[in-house]
């Protein structure tokens, strides 16, 4: 790794590419040699520039891609090229202005993708098909035999992201204060979200929600108290569970029908912190896509979209 260093600094051609995948709670930077075998791996904060703006996102990007070549034990340096698969970034006019930065500051050639398209490109050999994203927030992107593309939710916190991590989060501190107000049926996650939170009583999610500047990837990281109680058999956390995975099913076939993807069996790639953690939840969404039609196959779990974005920014020096 050393010698490619050395003659990267001398003159000769970059010999690194660097694949990056940007999400609504980490971002994830690989450092890879133009054979697309990893060098270094390194994360950092959100790369959502919805979130927290652009400069905040490309902050954190560049730390991201820092610690990448520390973990490679090689010196920072431009590269041959980089993609960038970043949430929240799909107009032509955000694309672009990333784009241009990350020439400037990265990459002689940049990428910038939809964070579905490293989905697809690295958990379906045939790079089309639909993935399905549900962490913090929720996306499916897709792309057919001939190349079109669509998307569907991807809409944020506020008027979107169902069967997210924050939605179904949100949703058991509504069931919570309902169960404690007898106003909904008993559940364990009540004191499940107190225990969590260290709180003592109902009262204080008050100030603890509202007061305490949490981020909606803060709230997500109840949902896996949700999965718990479905899996222990709280009934109240089981319904959350489904109605989340009815509500991906639509955003999933929705997008198929869009795409016109019909008379075969497509692809389907899952990713995400939620989908990838919570076997549940992925059953529950297997049981609902068979009973609407079953026409996703094979389903894959993709652990590491970074590698998607690896293989893209590959192709990206030949563009």
């Amino acid at each position: 790794m050393q010698e490619n260093s050395q003659s990267s600094a001398v003159g000769g051609p970059p010999s690194f590419v660097i694949g990056v995948d940007g999400g609504g709670t980490r971002t994830r930077a690989r450092l890879a040699n133009l054979r697309g075998e990893a060098l270094g791996n390194g994360e950092a904060g959100i790369a959502n520039p919805n979130a927290r703006g652009f400069a905040a996102a490309q902050t954190e990007i560049l730390l991201a891609i820092e610690r990448a070549f520390q973990d490679a034990r090689i010196e920072k340096q431009m590269v041959a090229a980089v993609c960038l698969g970043i949430g929240g970034v799909d107009r032509a006019d955000e694309r672009a202005r990333f784009a241009e930065w990350a020439r400037q500051t990265i990459a002689p050639h940049a990428q910038i993708v939809n964070d579905g398209e490293i989905v697809l490109a690295a958990g379906l050999p045939e790079n089309w098909g639909v993935a399905l994203i549900a962490g913090t927030g929720s996306i499916a992107w897709g792309k057919t035999r001939d190349g079109r593309i669509a998307r569907a939710g991807g809409w944020g916190y506020l008027i979107g992201d169902e069967g997210s991590g924050f939605e179904l989060a949100r949703e058991a501190l509504r069931a919570a204060t309902q169960a404690s107000d007898g106003r909904g049926e008993p559940t364990k996650l009540l004191n499940a979200i107190l225990d969590h939170w260290d709180l003592n009583s109902t009262m204080e999610l008050v100030p603890r929600v509202y007061r305490s500047g949490l981020a909606p990837a803060d709230i997500a990281r109840l949902a896996p108290l949700v999965v718990r109680a479905a899996e222990d058999g709280d009934a109240v956390a089981r319904r959350l569970i489904e109605r989340a995975a009815s509500a991906l099913a639509d955003t999933v076939i929705g997008l198929a029908r869009v795409l016109q993807l019909r008379d075969e069996k497509i692809p389907l790639a899952l990713a995400g912190g939620l989908l990838l953690e919570a076997e549940l939840l992925r059953a529950h969404l297997r049981t609902e896509l068979t009973r609407r039609g079953d026409q996703f196959a094979p389903i894959v779990l993709v652990r590491e979209p970074v590698e998607g974005a690896v293989r893209m920014a590959i192709e990206t020096r030949f563009l």
